[in-house]
């Protein structure tokens, strides 16, 4: 790639990962999460669902060790800078942004090893799912069961994926 086009070209690295985000979002935001599996119909329900998502994709892409670390990078920017776009259409200034991104990406991190813990092996899914997906918020079991079952299929999907179809955002349909 020559130098003039670096400066003029209008594509960034990340921009390959666009599908990819777009899709775990449109998955997130399915409404049976929230009719059948009792997710809140709120902003941090949304949040907490598409991040249960990204989680599932990012550990599929984790699965692959360092083949897929560099897409894993760049769909965790994409989330960064939808977050950051959200938080500012909430309102919130460029003073405190950076502290509530800093706490997402947290959130984020502890529901990747809860969701690698829960959804894995002998791993108590259902408890992780409370804990993380549905805080604050008691939802009945048969809505816990729903969501769990429904996740357990989307992630033996992903298992089923190609890597490099799931990196060029080729996501199983949620059964």
């Amino acid at each position: 790639m020559s130098i003039f086009s670096r400066f003029f070209s209008s594509s960034r690295p990340r921009d390959t990962m666009v599908p990819l985000y777009r899709a775990i979002v449109t998955h997130g935001r399915d409404p049976q999460w929230y009719a059948q599996g009792g997710v809140p119909d709120t902003q941090d329900g949304r949040f907490d669902m598409i991040a249960a998502i990204l989680s599932a994709v990012l550990l599929r892409l984790e699965s692959e060790g360092e083949t897929h670390a560099s897409e894993s990078a760049l769909l965790a920017e994409l989330f960064i800078e939808d977050m950051d776009g959200q938080l500012r259409e909430l309102g919130i200034g460029d003073i405190v942004v950076g502290k509530h991104i800093g706490k997402m990406m947290g959130a984020l991190g502890g529901r990747l090893t809860a969701y690698r813990d829960g959804f894995g092996g002998d791993g108590d899914a259902h408890g992780a799912l409370r804990r993380n997906l549905y805080r604050g918020v008691d939802p009945a079991d048969g809505e816990v069961d729903y969501t769990v079952n429904r996740l357990r299929r989307f992630i033996a999907a992903l298992a089923d994926e190609p890597a490099a179809a799931v990196a060029s955002g080729a996501l199983p349909d949620l059964a």
